[in-house]
C-alpha cells in the first residue's frame, strides 16, 4: 500500500492546502458551507495532481533511475508496474471528472471558473512534463503558476474575492522554492551528473541571484498586502507586524538553501525544518487571533 501512496505522492498534497488560503483569510474558516466547499476542491484538485505526478514519473522512469533520490519512486524502482500506474492514472482522471460534475451543485454559479483552472492545470503540467520542464525558468515559472491556480480554485470554490497582491505573494513565494529546487538540483549534478535537461540553463551562481531577487519580491509584495486598503480594514494595522514571521521564515530558507544545501525539495524544509515549523504555526496563530479572536 504504501508504494502507490508514494506513486500519488500523497505528501505533496500539502501544496493543495493553498486551496484553503482564502476562506482563512476572509475570516470564513468556521463557515461550514464554505469550508466543505473548500474540502471538496482540494480532494478534486489532490486527485488531479495526482494524477499528473503519475504521467510526470512515467515519463521520466529513464531519467529518474539515474538520480540518488529519484530511483527510488514507484516506477523507476520497478515496484509499480507501468500497466499498474496507467490504470492508476485513468481511475483518478475519471473520479476526477466524476466529481467535477457533481462540483456543479457545490459551488453553483462559479463551477465553470473552478472547472476552468482544473483543466488548465492539468493542460499545463502536461506541457510541462512533455515539453516545457526541459526550458529554463519557464519550468519554474510553470511550478509557481501551479500554486496561484491552487489559490484561485480556493477563491472560485467559495465565491471569496482574491486580491491582486494575494496572487502575486503567492506567485513570487512559489518561484522561491521552485528555484531553490533548481538550485539544490545543480548542487547534486555537481556529483551525480545532471538528471533534467532545464539544468542547462542554470548555474548555481544565476541560481544564487534569481533567489535573492524572488525572496526580496516575496518580502515587497508581502508589505503591500498587509498595507493594502481591503487588507488593513478586515485587520487593522496590527497585521503589519506579521512581516516579522515572514522575514525570519525567508531567511532561515535562504540559510538552508546557500549555507546547507539542503532544499532541493521544498516540502521537506515543512515536514524537517523546526525553525520553519514554529515560524509557520506563530504566523498562522497570529491571523487566527486578529481574525477570530478580535
Amino acid at each position: 500500500m504504501t508504494k502507490y501512496f508514494k506513486l500519488l505522492r500523497v505528501e505533496q498534497w500539502i501544496k493543495n492546502l493553498f486551496v484553503f488560503v482564502p476562506l482563512f483569510f476572509s475570516g470564513n474558516i468556521t463557515n461550514t458551507d464554505l469550508l466543505g466547499k473548500s474540502i471538496f476542491a482540494f480532494i478534486i484538485f489532490s486527485l488531479t495532481a495526482s494524477a499528473v505526478y503519475i504521467i510526470n514519473d512515467y515519463s521520466d522512469i529513464e531519467s529518474d533511475q539515474k538520480h540518488p533520490v529519484k530511483r527510488r519512486r514507484p516506477l523507476a524502482s520497478g515496484a509499480v508496474s507501468k500497466k499498474t500506474a496507467l490504470a492508476i492514472f485513468f481511475g483518478l482522471m475519471v473520479i476526477s471528472i466524476i466529481l467535477m460534475v457533481c462540483g456543479k451543485f457545490v459551488f453553483e454559479r462559479n463551477w465553470l471558473k473552478f472547472a476552468v483552472i482544473i483543466i488548465f492545470y492539468f493542460l499545463m503540467n502536461l506541457a510541462y512534463t512533455y515539453r516545457l520542464k526541459h526550458v529554463a525558468i519557464i519550468d519554474v515559472s510553470i511550478i509557481a503558476m501551479g500554486f496561484v491556480l491552487r489559490v484561485l480554485a480556493g477563491g472560485y470554490a467559495t465565491g471569496i474575492y482574491i486580491s491582486h497582491w494575494a496572487i502575486l505573494l503567492t506567485f513570487v513565494l512559489a518561484l522561491v522554492l521552485a528555484i531553490g529546487k533548481r538550485r539544490g538540483e545543480l548542487i547534486n549534478a555537481q556529483t551525480s551528473g545532471k538528471t533534467r535537461r532545464s539544468l542547462d540553463g542554470y548555474n548555481v551562481q544565476f541560481a544564487d541571484i534569481a533567489l535573492s531577487i524572488s525572496c526580496t519580491l516575496v518580502i515587497v509584495c508581502y508589505l503591500m498586502f498587509t498595507l493594502s486598503p481591503e487588507v488593513q480594514q478586515r485587520f487593522h494595522a496590527r497585521v503589519f507586524y506579521t512581516v516579522i514571521f515572514v522575514v525570519f521564515a525567508i531567511l532561515r530558507y535562504l540559510q538552508q538553501t546557500l549555507v546547507y544545501n539542503k532544499t532541493e525539495s521544498p516540502t521537506k524544509i515543512i515536514y524537517r525544518d523546526k525553525y520553519i515549523q514554529v515560524t509557520l504555526v506563530l504566523w498562522i496563530a497570529a491571523f487566527l487571533l486578529q481574525i477570530y479572536f478580535k
